[in-house]
């Protein structure tokens, strides 16, 4: 399986935290080298680890701000 590459551009915020010290978050992520988007996921404490997660682009993003 290939090597995923991601770089946290921008920390967003912290959503929730579970008793194992994971924390939801909203952040910018560059996928492998790409344009950023927004990501919604559970990360390990020093985030070296993720769980599934969604990403957003701009006017996805924008679109579930209006939604909600």
């Amino acid at each position: 399986m290939a090597e995923i590459k991601y770089e946290i551009k921008k920390h967003i915020g912290v959503l929730s935290e579970s008793a194992k010290g994971w924390t939801k978050e909203l952040n910018l992520v560059s996928w492998n080298d790409r344009e950023p988007k927004y990501d919604i996921r559970d990360w390990s404490p020093e985030h070296e680890k993720m769980g599934k997660g969604v990403t957003l682009s701009e006017e996805e993003m924008a679109a579930l701000k209006g939604l909600l």
